[in-house]
């Protein structure tokens, strides 16, 4: 029966010996205690078998491989001797001992042996009654036991309940039958001539499709009825199971060709797909449960989730909004609800850790040192919002993944450069088709908690269009006392981001809102100097550049004289990327070298670097000299960093007065031109400068480097003393730069960038700087280490710009002004 039930019955998945060859329909008369004289309680031998169940009264062909197993037979079948059949727990066992062999089996008699043609032996066994085996009392030859006989629980003769089980057992076997449709007329005639109702349990108990496991716990039951009623359950699962593969294959049933079987395939598995849609939905429902049960929610949070996900219980699985309910509830447990990580409060450590990623940038690190001692002694602080702002490749996003690793927090950078949707923070509403949370919340579920290292690069680049305004969605993100509560519109329920240090990196602070500076602590991190430059080369990119090209460290060594000239000449920024490229331009040139000779070791000299690097790219930025009047040096900010720039004023005879203005300068810088021409001309008498000499020169400004854009109110003083120096022909005191802003009145107002414009001085060989007094705090915040070699002039008005500026000496060929 086997056979017709199921193909993959476990009674064929013996490799080696004992398996049921094919079932045998022998009826055996009378009660399934069928008496076993002779049979002794002590050293019945135990033949174990894999993957069968015996049952009394029914006789099965077994294939015997096992040395141990071959001497038992012919030993038992010798004497004449019954011997006791229980089933192994794992098949796998070759050499199984007690505890490896189910406790209760059957006693069975030898019918036969048969020789088959491959050499392997098949005895023929009878059941006779069950046994309990209490232990066994030798493991060789073969192995022996002691048993205790169990009689089984019998109906009475008149039990109609009973004659009803057995009638409903034999119309679902049939059933069953016809529902295969395959040839089984031998086995339908054996079962309809089976008259005694106890065999007809035990036999059909021995060939029904189920593992052996199962077989077991019928064959455990003592009463022959309850063993009915358990054969009658699982006979119902199987017909149920047939039933609906029959109903899939009558689904799909048509004539096909070879050109349809492909939409045959398609039509059979979506056929199974929508009778097991209940079950996979089960499942997917049971399982969002199962993560809710772990999670640290309040009682408001509990709430939605049961509301949502009896909603999705509801809903069918084909329905398009079952996708949607399931992807929210997805979100809703992978969140990090009330889950945090555990700070580091070691001080010595983060400050040992952010010195060893990063050199310099004191007060960044003093600030994170600042903020862990004081979430130290409290135990719990709202985390501040920090917005690190400077030139490009100073470490800023770098920075952010030092400071997790310091506090040993999770790590999590969002790129905001390009950003104009205000949904890409805030989340879109599940009304929409491809709904999805915001970055934040897409963040900390990828963070598994709720207390990362948020890093939020690129504040500044980001944009607004008809879809929303980002920077506005972020200031509820970045408010200390707001975000305890943010409100994500997918989520639809609010979040707590209070814990989370936001980091923010921007390389301009004028494309940033002001309500969203004023939610940030800012931190400027400015460019570095030559020497902290040539130390980080040394420190952090050489090493990573020779791990990266296969190098070791004794392969290439470049000196610090050799790295001053790669900086002082092949690179011209604020940071160290553009440095960074050119040491790995090196390190592929020594690789190539390494890779064709067999041995490479050389030191890289400044005569070598023509040939690493091609010629000098920049030359350092020089002082032209005060031999020519109207040429003064400014300081400039940009994006890379401080830079000087040369203001030329030059006159000429004209009938009207007239201000030409050329170098492409933004509207803010023409109007400083203005303003100094108009001061100039107003206070001419302070620089005994006659008043008619406007009316017949025309005065022509420039500013070299004309294809760049050039714009900022901090060139006014230097536009001022480049005219003042034309109109009197006096000279500019030598090594001089200036930078500050001016009014029609004569004051000097202070500017912005300007340790990255004293680092620009550096470079050019500058030795005196004026500046106006305001920026005076600002030199004082700057280390010592930056302002070596310089002198500073505070100002408050242009004309003590003037006197500091101009000489009372007359340039070599003054125009003659008159």
């Amino acid at each position: 029966m086997k056979n017709f039930f199921n193909d993959n019955n476990p009674l064929n998945d013996n490799e080696e010996n004992e398996t049921t060859i094919m079932p045998i329909f022998t009826e055996i008369e009378g009660s399934p205690n069928i008496e076993c004289s002779g049979v002794s309680e002590t050293d019945l031998p135990i033949l174990p078998l894999r993957n069968m169940v015996m049952y009394p009264g029914v006789a099965l062909p077994v294939s015997v491989g096992r040395p141990q197993s071959l001497q038992l037979i012919k030993d038992a079948y010798e004497h004449k001797r019954f011997i006791g059949v229980v089933c192994q727990k794992d098949m796998s066992i070759e050499n199984p001992e007690y505890g490896d062999l189910y406790e209760i089996g059957s006693i069975a008699e030898i019918v036969k042996i048969l020789e088959m043609p491959d050499s392997s032996s098949t005895v023929i066994l009878q059941g006779k009654k069950r046994f309990h085996l209490d232990n066994l009392t030798s493991l060789a030859p073969y192995l022996k036991g002691n048993i205790t006989i169990l009689d089984e629980e019998v109906p009475e003769e008149n039990d109609k309940e009973f004659e009803a089980l057995i009638s409903a057992l034999k119309d679902l076997t049939f059933r069953i039958l016809k529902t295969l449709g395959e040839p089984t007329r031998e086995l339908g005639f054996a079962l309809r001539n089976i008259q005694n109702n106890h065999y007809l349990v035990n036999f059909l108990c021995s060939n029904i499709p189920m593992d052996s496991h199962q077989k077991q716990e019928l064959l455990n039951i003592g009463s022959l009825k309850q063993r009915a009623f358990s054969l009658y359950a699982s006979l119902s699962k199987e017909a149920q199971l047939i039933e609906i593969k029959a109903d899939i294959q009558s689904k799909t049933r048509e004539d096909i060709n070879q050109q349809q079987r492909e939409h045959f395939l398609q039509q059979q598995i979506k056929t199974i797909q929508d009778e097991l849609g209940g079950s996979v939905q089960e499942q997917d429902i049971q399982e969002l449960r199962k993560k809710a049960e772990n999670k640290k929610w309040n009682e408001t949070i509990a709430t939605t989730f049961e509301k949502e996900i009896r909603k999705l219980e509801r809903l069918h699985p084909q329905s398009p909004d079952f996708s949607v309910q399931y992807n929210y509830l997805e979100t809703f447990v992978d969140l990090p609800w009330g889950e945090y990580t555990k700070d580091n409060f070691n001080l010595k450590h983060a400050q040992k850790q952010l010195d060893k990623d990063h050199y310099g940038l004191e007060k960044v690190k003093e600030r994170i040192i600042e903020h862990l001692a004081v979430l130290k002694l409290r135990g719990d602080l709202k985390s501040p919002i920090i917005c690190l702002y400077g030139p490009p490749g100073v470490g800023k996003t770098s920075l952010g993944k030092s400071i997790a690793e310091a506090l040993k927090r999770k790590y999590i950078r969002v790129s905001l450069g390009g950003l104009h949707d205000e949904a890409e923070i805030r989340g879109h509403r599940r009304t929409y088709i491809g709904s999805m949370p915001g970055r934040i919340i897409q963040g900390l579920i990828k963070a598994g908690s709720s207390n990362p290292v948020f890093v939020l690069d690129e504040i500044d680049k980001i944009g607004n269009d008809f879809k929303g305004d980002p920077a506005s969605a972020l200031l509820e993100v970045l408010d200390p006392e707001q975000n305890n509560a943010f409100h994500d519109n997918y989520l639809d329920i609010d979040f707590d981001l209070s814990r989370v240090l936001f980091i923010a990196t921007a390389n301009n602070l004028n494309t940033i809102s002001q309500p969203l500076l004023d939610r940030m602590e800012l931190i400027d991190i400015s460019g570095y100097i030559q020497e902290e430059k040539v130390e980080i080369a040394r420190r952090h990119l050489v090493p990573k550049q020779l791990n990266e090209h296969g190098l070791k460290k004794e392969d290439l060594e470049i000196p610090k004289k050799t790295m001053d000239i790669i900086v002082e000449s092949y690179t011209r920024e604020s940071g160290v990327r553009e440095l960074d490229k050119r040491i790995a331009q090196i390190m592929r040139k020594a690789a190539r070298k390494k890779a064709t000779e067999k041995k490479f070791r050389h030191t890289l000299q400044i005569s070598d670097l023509h040939e690493y690097l091609g010629p000098a790219e920049y030359t350092r930025d020089k002082y032209e000299g005060n031999d020519y009047a109207g040429v003064v040096t400014g300081l400039a900010w940009t994006a890379v960093g401080g830079e000087i720039l040369f203001v030329e004023s030059s006159l000429s005879k004209s009938k009207n007065e007239k201000l030409t203005i050329t170098g492409n300068l933004g509207d803010v810088m023409k109007e400083s031109a203005v303003i100094a021409m108009q001061y100039i001309r107003s206070h001419a008498s302070l620089f005994n400068i006659d008043d008619d000499i406007f009316e017949k020169w025309s005065v022509h400004i420039h500013v070299p480097e004309g294809a760049i854009p050039k714009d900022g109110p901090s060139a006014g003083i230097t536009m001022a003393t480049s005219i003042a120096s034309s109109f009197t022909q006096r000279k500019v005191k030598p090594h001089l730069a200036m930078t500050g802003e001016i009014t029609l009145r004569g004051r000097v107002l202070p500017v912005g960038g300007i340790k990255e414009k004293i680092l620009a001085a550096k470079r050019a060989n500058i030795k005196e700087i004026i500046l106006s007094e305001e920026n005076k705090k600002d030199i004082e915040e700057i280390k010592d280490i930056y302002l070596q070699g310089l002198t500073f002039h505070y100002v408050n008005t242009i004309k003590e710009v003037l006197d500091i500026a101009l000489l009372n000496e007359k340039v070599k060929d003054a125009i003659k002004l008159d």
